[in-house]
């Protein structure tokens, strides 16, 4: 069973949350605070770290920054804020997706899903002085392992599925998270944007007014 740590200081939608997704067969542990979650964290690791933005004691983006310096688990922000700054500094502290209040418990679920999804490939590519061998899901750059998020990962298992290809970003969105319905194209931008510091920021190639492509 997918193991989920909630954290969240709200009890009533702490409490809503855990027994919608218990319903949906995950295993949820709670914190009501940054500093109980991350304690919570470093006892037992999860699959996939759903934090809200406004925490006290340590906030979500402080807390985020904490658990994607202790390794590549899956980090989900949940909030009532949809000001792109607060989308834009959850994403680069590190989260792999943004969910906005009130959502529901089937949408968050498939965002649980798709942050979990691994890419499935049986080749090993090369693009440059980047290698990506899909079945072991390790990259290398000038033979130095790269530590991507499961997100960066599958972005960049879409783009060399894709090599020379411009992937817009609502295919992107369709594709690696796994929803089009409502979702921010800021999600992808930032990610992109991550991605391209590690593999190398003349790799992805940027197609002004349709998206983005990786280049050989």
């Amino acid at each position: 069973m997918t193991s989920v740590l909630l954290v969240e200081d709200d009890a009533v939608i702490r409490e809503a949350t855990q027994l919608a997704l218990e319903r949906l067969g995950l295993t949820v542990r709670t914190a009501p605070d940054g500093l109980t979650g991350w304690a919570a964290f470093e006892r037992e690791t999860p699959d996939v770290a759903l934090l809200d933005v406004m925490l006290p004691h340590l906030d979500g983006v402080s807390l985020t920054r904490r658990i994607r310096q202790a390794g590549q688990t899956p980090i989900i922000m949940i909030s009532a804020r949809t000001d792109a700054i607060d989308v834009i500094n959850a994403l680069e502290a590190g989260a792999d997706d943004y969910v906005t209040k009130p959502f529901e418990a089937g949408v968050l679920h498939a965002r649980i899903r798709a942050v979990l999804r691994r890419g499935v490939a049986t080749a090993q590519d090369t693009f440059g002085d980047l290698t990506l061998d899909a079945q072991s899901l390790e990259v290398r750059r000038g033979g130095t392992l790269l530590a991507l998020t499961p997100t960066e990962l599958r972005l960049l298992l879409e783009f060399a599925a894709h090599p020379g290809i411009v992937l817009s970003r609502d295919a992107l969105l369709n594709n690696v998270w796994d929803y089009a319905w409502d979702g921010d194209t800021r999600v992808v931008d930032v990610h992109v944007q991550r991605l391209r510091a590690k593999v190398g920021n003349d790799r992805i190639e940027t197609v002004r007014g349709f998206g983005y492509k990786l280049r050989r």
